[in-house]
């Protein structure tokens, strides 16, 4: 079940794409792409940990997995952005030297400031941002049978400074694909049975792909 629920956010961005085109054919060339103040983005982007953390002194790495994402970003002008992201919860798998221990989820909201370079009416336009995010942890729990089976696993909030880079390519003057990559940099304490057992630097880099427009 879990391949399949990570197939579904990629099949949502080939049906987006497939249905550009002919929404290209009916976007007014009339318009130009300068000038405009509101910009979505729907996609998908897969999230990994670059961090590790320790539970009783044992070390654990947290996996990913894809999630889809959607942003709204209000453009003050033709090069700086205000955005707020967002993606769907993604599984991690929390394991140590002998296997899989636990696992959660997490869901990560951020705001940030942009920079975009190049006009917007520019083909290839790359972007910078800065920002801050918070990740809200849940469904956290041991695996039977496993180190850690029986105990009450919980983990406080991740949050802290969120960079981005990414590229905006032109198809319209209302459409555009996205491609970037975003380092959230946060911590988390990691208790078992409500009594602090380690913590878990988890830095994860979200990278994603989408199609947006501009209003």
């Amino acid at each position: 079940m879990r391949s399949i629920l990570t197939l579904t956010p990629l099949a949502v961005v080939a049906g987006m794409l497939a249905f550009a085109p002919a929404a290209f054919a009916q976007d007014s060339s009339s318009v130009p792409a300068s000038g405009r103040h509101f910009s979505v983005v729907g996609g998908v982007a897969a999230q990994k940990s670059t961090g590790s953390g320790t539970i009783n002194g044992q070390r654990v790495d947290f996996g990913g997995e894809a999630s889809p994402t959607l942003s709204a970003s209000y453009n003050v002008n033709d090069n700086i952005a205000i955005e707020a992201w967002g993606a769907g919860k993604s599984g991690h798998r929390v394991r140590t030297a002998a296997g899989k221990v636990a696992s959660v989820d997490s869901q990560p909201i951020a705001v940030s400031g942009q920079y975009h370079f190049r006009t917007a009416e520019s083909t290839v336009r790359p972007f910078v941002g800065l920002g801050y995010f918070e990740s809200n942890i849940d469904n956290e729990k041991t695996q039977d049978g496993a180190a850690l089976g029986g105990q009450r696993l919980g983990m406080t909030t991740p949050k802290g400074p969120m960079a981005t880079v990414g590229v905006d390519l032109n198809l319209s003057p209302t459409w555009f694909a996205r491609a970037d990559a975003r380092y959230l940099h946060g911590g988390s304490n990691i208790a078992l049975d409500g009594a602090k057992a380690g913590d878990a630097n988890l830095d994860p880099v979200v990278v994603g792909v989408g199609l947006g427009a501009r209003f």
